[in-house]
């Protein structure tokens, strides 16, 4: 369960972490009595990712402005769900902005700490500066200042940066939380940290231990987005994504890590998209994509989806290195050829089969029967990052894929397909793919 972002501050604040000067809005006229100086912004309080491009932070000068724009956010839906609360913090000017975060490598069942020089909305800027460091000792201070060098950090942001990483760290572990995120951590003209946003996840099965963070759970306010319903998701070893289902959806996404597969659900979303839900394996603090139990999370999610009759269109992002772009490749292909292989012939296609193909020709059988196979299983598109993909040689040619090197491109692709499938199925002409 995530906390909201007020919730979240609250405990940063109990811990020392610095936080803006800020105020609950219940109200649109409770800005009328606001005890923070203008300029401030306010803020969508949902548990969705992506409420800047979404139109869910404003700013304003005055208390017209601000009661006109928290109006407009109270009545703004993000992913489905409408705010029942703002937040008004004072305005923060910064000079840099980083992104840090504790949670568990499910892999190393390790605590891990995650830092990224770069910090933002712009997600895949994020990924590609994050460093990590695994913590497998007892923990010191040697492990937050080993992540600020890791991060590139010079002078007094060692000191300054690594010291919010330890009480982040504190707080991870005191309240058994599954992950304490800060994004962005600003720095002002002078040198000063501030938590910009953040974000906690909370362990449901440590609430009796913590009546705190239970009382703070008892207040969250209910989705508008519909509960998935039990047997259709089952737990396993992989995650769905805040346990959301929207029952008019037909995408699928499938990726690694809660804040990508967030920003995936956002971003197909703000694109015009529906995702039906979406499916965690691993996580992007692993760092290391090549293991059996990984490849069984990848595989299990692979079928999970597929088996959904109401997924049209898989959208696969996986964030790792070119070792793991390969295996991601080597998974889905195998999945791909174990179904065909599965598949009954169509009754005239066996009456001019003339041999059964061998093992080495069993690669061609996908694009042989490519009609059939769309009919049973969604479209794939499948993003990879981290490494180079030669999409002329085998398997990638062979699979009826459709790949892309680039993120909006895929999400695009994703719900074009996603529309001409809904077309089809309502039985009006599409044009499209």
């Amino acid at each position: 369960m995530d906390l909201l972002e007020y919730q979240a501050k609250e405990l940063f604040r109990e811990m020392g972490i610095p936080v803006l000067p800020s105020q609950r809005i219940d109200h649109s006229r409770d800005l009328k009595g606001l005890q923070i100086p203008y300029p401030v912004v306010l803020k969508s309080q949902v548990r969705a990712g992506g409420r800047g491009r979404a139109g869910g932070i404003r700013f304003a000068e005055n208390t017209i402005d601000a009661i006109a724009a928290a109006r407009t956010i109270f009545n703004l839906p993000i992913l489905g769900e409408y705010p029942q609360v703002l937040l008004a913090e004072a305005k923060y000017d910064v000079t840099r902005e980083f992104y840090l975060a504790v949670t568990i490598d499910y892999v190393l069942r390790r605590p891990v700490l995650l830092g990224s020089s770069q910090g933002g909305m712009n997600l895949e800027a994020v990924m590609e500066r994050l460093s990590q460091v695994v913590v497998d000792q007892e923990f010191s201070p040697f492990y937050a200042r080993h992540l600020t060098l890791k991060m590139g950090l010079q002078g007094a942001l060692i000191q300054s940066v690594s010291t919010v990483v330890e009480k982040m760290y504190h707080l991870f572990v005191q309240n058994d939380l599954d992950g304490v995120e800060i994004n962005p951590l600003g720095v002002s003209p002078t040198g000063e940290l501030m938590a910009l946003d953040g974000k906690i996840t909370v362990n449901d099965a440590a609430l009796r231990r913590h009546p705190d963070l239970a009382s703070l759970a008892a207040k969250m306010p209910q989705s508008d987005i519909a509960k998935e319903t039990p047997g259709e998701i089952d737990p396993g070893k992989f995650l769905p994504i805040q346990n959301w289902l929207n029952r008019d959806g037909n995408i699928g996404i499938l990726c690694n890590g809660t804040s990508l597969a967030m920003a995936m659900v956002d971003l197909v979303y703000s694109a015009g998209g529906k995702p039906r839900l979406c499916l965690i394996v691993g996580e992007e603090a692993s760092g290391n994509l090549t293991p059996a139990s990984w490849r069984e999370q990848l595989e299990q999610a692979l079928e999970r989806l597929t088996q959904n009759k109401n997924i049209k269109v898989l959208l696969v992002n996986i964030l790792g290195s070119p070792a793991a772009s390969q295996e991601v490749v080597a998974v889905i292909d195998a999945y791909l050829q174990l179904k065909v292989n599965e598949m009954p012939e169509h009754p005239q296609r066996m009456t001019r089969r003339v041999s059964t193909p061998s093992p080495k020709d069993s690669r061609t059988r996908i694009g042989d029967r490519r009609p059939e196979f769309l009919t049973l299983l969604p479209h794939f598109v499948v993003r990879l990052a981290g490494g180079q993909l030669d999409k002329s040689q085998e398997p990638l040619a062979a699979m009826p894929v459709h790949w892309s090197d680039n993120l909006d491109d895929a999400v695009d692709q994703a719900i074009s397909l996603a529309k001409a499938a809904a077309k089809s199925r309502s039985g009006t002409p599409s044009t499209k793919p």
